[in-house]
């Protein structure tokens, strides 16, 4: 058992700015596997942070926590446009993993939010939260992967059906990400370039899902695609910071030459991103902490 002082202290670090960022990642990665009120509160007071990198990671552990009690805090991050892009999408994607309907309409509002990744996210979040209705009291298929994935994974299991549909720009987004987690979930070199193909298509936001994607699946194949986005300068940001996390989960010689190509990257969520990335390489070759809990990047079980 934990106790309260234990959880205040993991509390105090991730709230405090003067801490190594890695060590306040590792404080918000635990409360998140403690769950509860507590652990709520603590993570929900650090959205007050100047990091976007950070402030992403709350939202994204309180969405994977799927626990109603952090509706409100994610909800008003949504609502605050002072908030990086970053931030607000994540707020709407947790919203939509948490899977309560009663977002349902607040989703709908920002479904046209003039900010297109925070838009598309609550698309997303709208068209899964219909999804989960339309199927309620229906037993939900588990993957490989523990994550909660803001679209099912596709029914098909053909993997150059699926990479047609991925990468099919005139078809719905939400049905273009079933293709992609179902392709997460076939694995494989197959898989893993196909899905690296999809860092080329439009939507930044895409894109961003798609370095997600491929940090889970740790396929060595799609390392060259995903240092070649991190390393353009014009590419969105969210897509650049997902690209170097995948690169420190995938954790190969050519991944730390990369990182550490943008370790001092003029934009600071990248940057950031590379920082923590190069803590994850560390882990993947022999660190004692278990990144496998954050980060976005969670390992299929010991099969």
């Amino acid at each position: 058992m934990v106790t309260e002082q234990e959880v205040e202290g993991l509390g105090q670090m991730l709230v405090d700015p003067q801490k190594p960022l890695q060590a306040r990642f590792r404080a918000l990665f635990t409360l998140r596997g403690l769950g509860g009120p507590a652990a709520i509160s603590w993570i929900s007071r650090a959205f007050s942070d100047d990091s976007a990198l950070l402030k992403h990671e709350l939202a994204y552990c309180l969405g994977q926590m799927q626990d109603s009690r952090a509706i409100p805090v994610l909800v008003d991050v949504l609502r605050d446009t002072r908030q990086e892009p970053m931030v607000r999408h994540e707020a709407g994607e947790a919203l939509g993993a948490i899977g309560d309907p009663e977002v349902l309409e607040i989703l709908k509002q920002y479904s046209t939010d003039p900010v297109i990744e925070v838009a598309e996210t609550c698309q997303l979040a709208v068209r899964r939260l219909e999804w989960l209705q339309q199927h309620s009291g229906e037993p939900v298929a588990q993957g490989p992967y523990l994550s909660v994935d803001p679209a099912p994974s596709a029914e098909e299991r053909d993997v150059g059906r699926l990479r047609v549909a991925l990468l099919d720009e005139a078809r719905p987004l939400f049905d273009r990400y079933r293709a992609m987690f179902a392709l997460r979930d076939a694995g494989g070199e197959e898989a893993a370039l196909a899905l690296a193909e999809g860092l080329h298509c439009g939507s930044a936001l895409f894109r961003h899902e798609i370095g997600y994607v491929l940090g889970q699946l740790q396929h060595e194949a799609a390392v060259p695609q995903l240092a070649a986005a991190l390393a353009r300068p014009a590419e969105n940001p969210m897509v650049r910071h997902e690209c170097a996390e995948a690169l420190g989960a995938i954790a190969r010689p050519a991944c730390l030459a990369a990182l550490r190509a943008h370790a001092a990257d003029p934009e600071r969520v990248v940057r950031e991103s590379c920082e923590v990335a190069l803590d994850m390489y560390e882990y993947e070759t022999g660190s004692a902490f278990q990144y496998a809990d954050g980060l976005e990047h969670l390992r299929p079980p010991p099969s």
